[in-house]
């Protein structure tokens, strides 16, 4: 019997969850191999064409399990289209898919609408001139940037869940420790700091100087923190210093971080290390649009040819390599990942470098648990389907389609990710996220040893679900690290690096 799915109670065609239900729609009949075999044959045969308007009224009135096989499998050949360049293929498919989305529907509706719109915008980055046309008044304000990053804090669990263990892992590493200085590298959520200082204020031994170098990239958000972080400071009688820098992460100057002998270092990176992974495309991964057509449809075309209980098993499992290195390897130099030309990017490489040369005490880093970086866009689709219907999930279950905070979230943070996935390639795509079993190598070849959570921190976190009803998420333990998960579904990893030469 296969796992539970993004809150799936039965098997994959038993009680479940709308977007478990759905997903199970990417399931051809056994024996195809056309990405337009049932249900997709259904609409194909149907004399719809571009500009015909709305095809059989009946399409309206189908089941939402119905409505899910046919957005499923016509994502899957519209994405086949757009990889593979066939522009009025694709127009087609659009035009079918339509018909069947909706960004306040039902969770797989929601989902496909904005993956239809990541494929379409990837269409027209074929003519250039178009698409600056058609996105030169869009962007949103540092306020829409703030708004939205204060929605994702307040309906989800994971960055209370993130910092509560972050706070937990500087509390037990800095014990004793007199001059405490935080490294941010991804500063805008005055809350993580301000529960940091009310800790340090009741340790026994009395709280330490505390100094945050925050970074961001808009100065409004740097100033909003400081301001809220120095008065609770001074509320606190803890002595604090915050240390602002205006910058984006890759034209980061590590001088400016103003780091002092005697200072006990701490370095926190929430959602922020994976969007270096973009300077060293080409470079790193050998990418070549070629190589990246001929591999593009392979992946969904797999999928497709499943049967309900093997694609089961593939949602469950990750078709990636596994990665499971001794809890605390042998001693490298940070210098050995560069030295590795199968190794990640210059960019990444001499950013960890420059980390480990601050000699830190603690570096925790909060990613997202999932694989979006690859070269092939059909695998980036179809982890991506995976990753965001889990998210779109969560909302499913605790507040209603039409919430606006709901619609903005979706919108504005999942609808910019997936499109940056899909339709974005080069420095432009931002959104490499990279799972645990990428990352342990990466820190461990640049020098960092891995500390392994202790259970009063898991405890915490635990106590955190627990105490706000946030039911359906869970933690797990995961060679020394924490994944945090929906149901059985990880979505994000924290895990705590020291510089090797601390004991």
């Amino acid at each position: 019997m296969p796992m539970p799915l993004f809150g799936c109670t039965g098997l994959v065609f038993g009680t479940c969850s709308p977007i478990v239900l759905l997903m199970a729609g990417m399931v051809q009949e056994e024996g195809s191999s056309s990405v337009s075999s049932s249900p997709l044959q259904v609409l194909s045969m149907m004399s719809l064409s571009p500009g015909l308007g709305s095809p059989h009224p009946w399409i309206k009135e189908m089941k939402s399990e119905q409505r899910g096989f046919c957005l499923i499998n016509l994502l899957a050949a519209c994405a086949d289209h757009v990889a593979n360049g066939n522009v009025e293929n694709a127009n087609i498919c659009l035009e079918h898919i339509s018909h069947l989305v909706s960004p306040d529907g039902d969770s797989m509706q929601r989902i496909a609408a904005y993956f239809t719109e990541a494929l379409a915008d990837r269409m027209l980055k074929g003519w250039p001139g178009l698409h600056r046309a058609l996105n030169s008044t869009k962007g949103s304000s540092v306020s829409d940037e703030i708004m939205v990053q204060k929605i994702f804090f307040k309906l989800f669990p994971f960055l209370k869940l993130a910092y509560v263990i972050t706070n937990l892992a500087i509390l037990e590493a800095m014990e004793g420790e007199k001059v405490v200085h935080i490294v941010d590298l991804n500063s805008f959520e005055p809350a993580q700091w301000i529960d940091l200082l009310q800790s340090l204020s009741a340790r026994p031994e009395g709280p330490p100087h505390l100094k945050i170098t925050g970074i961001h990239e808009h100065k409004e958000v740097l100033e909003q923190m400081n301001h809220q972080l120095s008065e609770e400071a001074a509320k606190l009688g803890i002595g604090f210093q915050f240390n602002p820098i205006v910058t984006r992460l890759e034209n980061l100057d590590f001088e400016s971080l103003g780091v002092k002998k005697g200072e006990a270092l701490a370095i926190s990176s929430v959602l922020e290390l994976h969007s270096l992974l973009a300077f060293d495309d080409e470079m790193l991964r050998g990418y070549s649009p070629s190589a990246s057509k001929i591999s593009n449809s392979v992946h969904f075309h797999r999928i497709l040819q499943m049967n309900p209980r093997t694609l089961g098993d593939f949602l469950q499992k990750d078709v990636s390599n596994t990665y499971s290195p001794s809890p605390d390897s042998t001693t490298s130099s940070p210098l050995s990942l560069a030295a590795s030309p199968r190794m990640k990017s210059p960019k990444m490489t001499s950013f960890l470098n420059a980390l480990w040369g601050l000699s830190p005490k603690l570096m925790v880093v909060t990613e997202q648990e999932s694989n979006h970086n690859g070269i092939s866009v059909m695998e980036r689709i179809s982890k991506a389907l995976k990753f965001y219907a889990a998210l779109f999930d969560c909302l499913e279950s605790t507040l209603p389609r039409a919430s606006i905070e709901r619609q903005k979230i979706e919108k504005m943070l999942f609808g910019e990710e997936i499109k940056n996935i899909v339709a974005c390639e080069g420095p432009e795509r931002t959104e490499r996220h990279e799972k645990l079993e990428k990352w342990i190598p990466r820190f461990e070849l640049a020098g960092f040893g891995r500390i392994p959570f202790s259970y009063h921190c898991l405890l915490q976190a635990t106590r955190l679900l627990q105490s706000h009803g946030y039911d359906g998420y869970k933690i797990k333990e995961e060679s020394g690290c924490l994944v945090i998960c929906w149901h059985d579904q990880p979505l994000f990893s924290v895990s705590a690096w020291r510089f090797r030469r601390y004991n």
